[in-house]
């Protein structure tokens, strides 16, 4: 039966996006259920650039994000067959006059549900924690729960994220919110996959509010395995109220520890 609720809330995200997102963050990605194998590493690389982004900034000494550029390499060990530790460090951006500045560090602990090979069904959670420099957020300490749902048939995979961020310390209290993220995607061969990401702001701790006045975004996307090497390519478009325009962004997959 969890298992059958959690993929409900994947479905649920496909159904309401596009929905609502925020501005890009160091990674844009739907979590699925790749682990490092037990006492394994991994290193993923995001990427993404904001070519048409917000222009002002949001609170005194806020980067903003217009022709930003945010780096973040993701560090990741196996500590069991279900369960992976990452690490975020450093984060960083290249700001709209090409300075480079190191913004923070995040943590995060994944676990992906033990099933057959058979099971076309897969859940799971990632708890991440972490501190950034006031350009990055107001609230130097914020962590968030991230529920992982999804459902592979054939070559199509749906996965589905319901993500719940929080201060944990700072002078801006601002309220819980909640967010979905989802992807369909559809495998063309055995490397190749194309598919549809959503980013989605659908409330916080007052309520739902107008789903059209919350930032929004779309992101048509790219998977390739290229030997040991792992690339995910997007193309994303803001629309409702978004933060930025226009986003592109890329996870390279790097076969560190293989």
């Amino acid at each position: 039966m969890k298992t059958h609720r959690l993929a409900s809330l994947a479905l649920t995200g496909i159904v309401l996006a596009p929905g609502l997102a925020s501005a890009a963050p160091e990674e844009i990605q739907v979590y699925m259920d790749e682990l490092s194998p037990k006492g394994g590493h991994g290193l993923d690389v995001h990427l993404n650039y904001t070519p048409d982004g917000r222009k002002l900034a949001g609170y005194g000494g806020e980067m903003a994000s217009d022709n930003r550029w945010r780096i973040t390499p993701e560090w990741a060990y196996g500590l069991t067959d279900n369960v992976e530790l990452g690490l975020y460090l450093p984060l960083a951006t290249i700001d709209n006059s090409g300075k480079l500045e190191l913004g923070g560090v995040k943590g995060r602990i994944k676990y992906i549900a033990p099933r057959a090979a058979s099971q076309p069904w897969f859940w799971g959670a990632n708890f991440e924690i972490g501190r950034v420099r006031h350009s990055y957020d107001v609230n130097p300490w914020n962590a968030e729960l991230k529920t992982i749902a999804g459902y592979r048939a054939g070559p199509w995979t749906v996965t589905g994220n319901l993500n719940i961020d929080w201060m944990v310390s700072g002078p801006d209290h601002t309220p819980v919110s909640y967010q979905l993220a989802t992807k369909v995607a559809y495998a063309v061969n055995d490397t190749t996959s194309l598919g549809l990401e959503n980013y989605n702001e659908f409330a916080d701790a007052s309520g739902a509010g107008h789903l059209g006045d919350r930032d929004q975004q779309v992101f048509a996307v790219i998977d390739k395995t290229l030997g040991n090497w792992d690339l995910n390519l997007g193309l994303g478009y803001g629309y409702g109220a978004p933060e930025d325009r226009w986003v592109i962004k890329a996870t390279v997959g790097v076969p560190f520890g293989k």
